[in-house]
C-alpha cells in the first residue's frame, strides 16, 4: 500500500509537466493530506522529486530522470543518435563511435564508418573498454564521482602497450587535463599505430553517461588533428545529448502515458481536458 501511494504521487507530479504544490497533488491523488505531505518529503529525500528552494512546490527529480534515461535500451539510444554519428563519420572521414557507461564499465555500443571507399579507416569494434586507457572510457571516467575514480585507480591497471598509463598519479593528472580540454585522447595506449579522441556527452545535470569518439591511424591523428577532432566532437556531443533527451520525451511516449491516467483528474494539474 505504501509503495502504491508513492507511485501515485510520482505519477501525479510527472504528468503535471510543471512544479506542483502538495495541495494540487493531494487533490489529484485523493490521498489524505498528512500522508500526501509525508510521501512528498520521502520522495524528495531520495531525490526522486526536487523541491524548488523554500517554496513548497515539487517537480520530477534529477535522480528519477537519470534512472529513466539510463533505462533506455541500446537499440533506442542507437536509433536516436544514428544520423548524427553517420554525419560525423562522413565529415571526419573516420570511424565514429558511441559509448555508454553502465555497471561500472564503459562499452562501445554503436559505430558508424565513412562512405568514401577510397579512404582507409579503423573500426574500433564493439564491447567493453578499459577505464584507464581508452578515450571513450576516460571521457566518462574523468567526470565520474570521485569515489568511483578512486575505485578505478585502486585496482591493478593493465599495460596494453608501452604508452599505457598504469600509475594512479598519471591517470589523475590526465583526468584533470580532460576536464580542462573537454575531450580525451588515446594515443597508442591500447594498440600500436592507433589513436582516438572522445568527448563526454553530458545530459543536463545528470552527469556523463555517454561519450562520442573517433578513431584512426596514428599517421593521420597528429596532435593538431586530434585537437580539431576534439573540438568537433564536443559540438557533436551536445547534439547527441539533445537527441537522447528528445527521444526520451518523444510525443508518442507522452501520448501513451496520458492514456494511462484514467484514475486521475489530470486537468487539475495540466489544464488539459480529458
Amino acid at each position: 500500500m505504501h509503495l502504491d501511494r508513492l507511485i501515485q504521487v510520482l505519477e501525479a507530479v510527472a504528468i503535471a509537466g510543471k512544479p506542483v504544490s502538495p495541495a494540487e497533488v493531494q487533490r489529484v491523488t485523493r490521498i489524505p493530506r498528512p500522508t500526501c505531505y509525508r510521501l512528498l518529503q520521502t520522495l524528495a529525500s531520495y531525490r526522486l522529486l526536487d523541491q524548488l528552494g523554500d517554496v513548497a512546490r515539487y517537480q520530477v527529480g534529477d535522480r528519477l530522470k537519470r534512472i529513466a534515461l539510463l533505462g533506455q535500451s541500446d537499440a533506442d539510444v542507437c536509433l536516436a543518435t544514428a544520423s548524427t554519428l553517420q554525419e560525423a563519420a562522413i565529415e571526419f572521414g573516420e570511424a565514429v563511435f558511441l559509448s555508454r557507461f553502465r555497471s561500472k564499465t564503459v562499452e562501445i555500443i554503436n559505430v558508424k564508418t565513412p562512405v568514401d571507399a577510397a579512404r582507409s579507416f579503423i573500426h574500433p569494434g564493439l564491447g567493453n573498454r578499459p577505464l584507464h586507457a581508452c578515450s571513450c572510457s576516460k571521457a566518462i571516467a574523468a567526470f565520474a564521482d570521485p569515489k568511483f575514480q578512486e575505485e578505478i585507480l585502486s585496482k591493478p591497471l593493465r599495460a596494453y602497450t608501452e604508452q599505457t598509463k598504469t600509475h594512479a598519479i598519471d591517470i589523475e593528472r590526465e583526468f584533470s587535463r580532460i576536464r580542462d580540454l573537454g575531450y580525451a585522447e588515446c594515443v597508442e595506449e591500447i594498440e600500436v599505430g592507433v589513436a582516438s579522441v572522445a568527448a563526454p556527452i553530458r545530459i543536463g545535470d545528470l552527469g556523463v553517461p555517454f561519450s562520442v569518439g573517433a578513431t584512426g591511424p596514428i599517421r593521420r591523428f597528429t596532435s593538431s588533428y586530434r585537437k580539431k577532432i576534439g573540438a568537433g566532437l564536443m559540438e557533436i556531443s551536445q547534439q547527441i545529448a539533445a537527441n537522447l533527451q528528445l527521444a526520451h520525451l518523444s510525443s508518442s511516449d507522452l501520448a501513451n502515458s496520458r492514456q494511462g491516467w484514467q484514475g486521475y483528474d489530470i486537468s487539475a494539474l495540466t489544464g488539459i481536458e480529458k
